[in-house]
Parts: C-alpha cells; sequence; structure tokens
C-alpha cells in the first residue's frame, strides 16, 4: 500500500479518536441497524457531542471552525472500517447543512446551525422525484410566492435520512426570470401538510432511512427560504462537487475495506491443501486491485486538497466519482468471488458490501452523467459544435 503523504500528525491523533468512537458506538449496533431499516436517533447527538458534526461551522454557532475536508474523510474512511455506510453523518454535516451555512440569512444560521451542530435536528435535502430522478431540469415541485409565505406542493423520492429529517432542504421550482427558476425551502417535520411516505425497500444500504416525501400545499415562511428563491438551480450546482468528492471518498474506503477482508480470507482459506492465495489468479487480482486502489486514492487526496483551496471543479468531481465508484464495484465484485460460495452467505460482510456498493454509480448523479459533464469540459458539447455557422 503506497503511503499516503496528506494527514499530519493532528490528523493522525484525531483518526485515533474517530476511531475509537466508532468502534464503540456504532460497531455494535451496525447489525440491529440493517434489521430495523435506520440508525438510532441518538448516534447523531452522541457524534454532535464528540463535534464530528458540521466541523467547519464557526464557533460562534457552536461548531470547532475547521474546514479542512480532510477531518471529514477521516470519519467516513473510519466508519466504512468500523461502521456502515447507512450511517449518513456526512450526508447531514457537509452535504445538506452548507446549504445553510452559504445561503441562509445571519437569523437562519443561528436559528438551525446549533441544533445540527450537537445533532438534535438532523437534515435531508430533497431534490429527486418520482418522474425525474435526478433531472433538475423536469422537476414539477412547485412553489408559489403568497405575499407573506409561500406554497410548496409536490413530491419527491429516494431521500436519505428521510424518516429522522427534522429539517429537509426542497428544491422546488419557483416564477422567475429563468425556466430554471427555482428555491431552496426549508420544510421542518411539524409542519401541516408535509408527509412522509413509505420507507424505500432497496437492494442494499440496509441502515440507511430512503424515504418518499410529499407536500400538500405546505405553508412555508418567508423565512423559510435560503438566499434567492429563483437562483435554487445554480446553488445546487454548485455544492454538486462537493457531494460527488463525498462519494468517491466513501467508495474508495469502501473498495480497501473489501481488499483487506478478502486478503485476510485468502491466507487463511485453503483449497486443494494449500492457501488460496497462493494460486496465481488470486494473487494476481488482488495485486491488480492493490495497484489501482493506491492510484485512485492518490487522485481522490489530491481532490480533498482541492477543494480544501476552493480549486474543485465540477469535471475533476464528477471524475473522482465516476472512476472510484467504478472501482468500487470492480474490487469488491472481484473480492465476492474470491470468497467463493462464503461470499454469496449474508453471514459474511462481503455479502453485504457487494449490495451496498452498487447505489454509488447511480446517486449523486448518474455515472453516465459524470461522463457527459467531464466530455463537455473538454469542449464536446452538442450545442456549441452544432452551432450554424455564418455565410
Amino acid at each position: 500500500m503506497i503511503p499516503r503523504t496528506n494527514f499530519d500528525s493532528e490528523h493522525e491523533i484525531f483518526r485515533a479518536s474517530v476511531r475509537q468512537f466508532f468502534q464503540a458506538e456504532v460497531a455494535p449496533r451496525v447489525m440491529r441497524w440493517r434489521e430495523q431499516g435506520v440508525v438510532d436517533r441518538d448516534i447523531f447527538t452522541r457524534a454532535g457531542e464528540q463535534g464530528y458534526l458540521l466541523m467547519w461551522a464557526p464557533e460562534e454557532y457552536g461548531g470547532v471552525g475547521i474546514d479542512d475536508m480532510r477531518y471529514e474523510q477521516i470519519l467516513q474512511e473510519e466508519n466504512y472500517l468500523h461502521g456502515d455506510p447507512g450511517l449518513c453523518l456526512t450526508l447531514h454535516s457537509r452535504v445538506v447543512a452548507p446549504y445553510i451555512g452559504k445561503r441562509g440569512s445571519e437569523a437562519q444560521k443561528q436559528r438551525w446551525l446549533p441544533p445540527a451542530i450537537r445533532g438534535e435536528k438532523i437534515l435531508a435535502v430533497a431534490m429527486s422525484e418520482p418522474s425525474a430522478g435526478s433531472d433538475l431540469a423536469g422537476m414539477k415541485t412547485r412553489a408559489e410566492d403568497r405575499g407573506d409565505h409561500w406554497v410548496l406542493s409536490g413530491s419527491k423520492t429516494y431521500i436519505s435520512n428521510g424518516l429522522l429529517a427534522d429539517l429537509v432542504i426542497v428544491a422546488a421550482r419557483t416564477s422567475g426570470p429563468s425556466k430554471h427558476s427555482m428555491g431552496l425551502f426549508v420544510v421542518e417535520a411539524a409542519m401541516e401538510g408535509f408527509r412522509r411516505g413509505r420507507k424505500l425497500h432497496k437492494l442494499g444500504l440496509d441502515a440507511q432511512d430512503t424515504a418518499e416525501m410529499f407536500f400538500d400545499e405546505v405553508k412555508v415562511p418567508k423565512e423559510n427560504a435560503l438566499g434567492d428563491p429563483t437562483e435554487g438551480f445554480r446553488y445546487l450546482a454548485e455544492a454538486l462537487a462537493v457531494e460527488r468528492l463525498q462519494i468517491a471518498i466513501g467508495s474508495i474506503a469502501h473498495a480497501q475495506v473489501a481488499f483487506d477482508l478478502t486478503l485476510e480470507y485468502v491466507k487463511e482459506r485453503k483449497a486443494f491443501g494449500r492457501p488460496v492465495g497462493t494460486f496465481q489468479d488470486p494473487r494476481f487480482r488482488l495485486a491488480r486491485m492493490r495497484a489501482e486502489l493506491d492510484a485512485l486514492q492518490c487522485y481522490i487526496d489530491h481532490c480533498v486538497m482541492l477543494s480544501n483551496a476552493g480549486r474543485l471543479t465540477a469535471e475533476v468531481a464528477s471524475g473522482a466519482k465516476m472512476l472510484a465508484t467504478e472501482l468500487e464495484g470492480r474490487v469488491i465484485d472481484d473480492c465476492l468471488q474470491l470468497h467463493g460460495g462464503a461470499g454469496y452467505m449474508e453471514e459474511y460482510r462481503i455479502c453485504r458490501m457487494f449490495r451496498d456498493a452498487r447505489v454509488t454509480r447511480i446517486f449523486g448523479g448518474a455515472n453516465e452523467i459524470m461522463a457527459e459533464i467531464i466530455g463537455r469540459g473538454l469542449g464536446l458539447d452538442e450545442r456549441k459544435l452544432m452551432k450554424p455557422q455564418p455565410v
């Protein structure tokens, strides 16, 4: 394994603390969470007590004021190693909360950031819709301006933290100067007309509470709109690079755990009187995995540093997400194969990991969309290349 150079001594001290937290507070509960289909709510407050939520938030709101993605990266890596990918602390902290931190008024930040930092208010974001998936241009949920409030109507699906969330940032179309005019509205759990639908049963991520949401003329106060209510499309687009980097961080961590489990397994498991790992095919497969994991980990670590410097582009983040999730799928598939029949048994962790990994090539933008973003960044945009030429 190639040595990683982007962490210093403070990060390693932090990692030791985080590892202890996940081993003590999360690992013993994972199987029960997977059976019940949702994590225990108190894990958010326990993480908040340790200062692990919204670490970027300034001290005046109760945060620790450390806007360094490497700390979030460590949290993810230790969660994949000792916890479960269904525990969405990163979604809460690094995907949803920044909409409030960057777009919220001072009053909104004072109201919502402190309880989110303490884990008392769990956050979710609602973009995907039943008929449009993650196609924001096809969104049908609307918010109508009624003078002193907004009226929100529509439905959303595939919402992570959907059952536990106290605050949901909902993307909705608004009347504005552009066909893409939309706003971001903070819907609170007790608002009249807001209803959660089914807990969706998924192929994997058994511990993650993924749900439908319905908004039946929900009266949303004007003070619950984030930023300009016609600029939501831009706000979402600007945040997607960090979200896709988070997916890449998780995917490479997941693949690394699968590799480590399998390396130990093939050393111990015997066939024809010798360890499975001594046969050429397993050795060659694992050798290639090791090289690919090292190469992509270097890429993702560099992306983390670019994010810290404010230089992470949509194209680079899309590349990280695409490559990491595809490698995750290949590595875990190979690792399951090397477990033989045991790999198909639910009692073996690699079986559960195989199911959990499949969605990462879909959520956060399907990998085909990632390729489109990268291709357009290369200047391969049909709208530009097919423009009529002057006579």
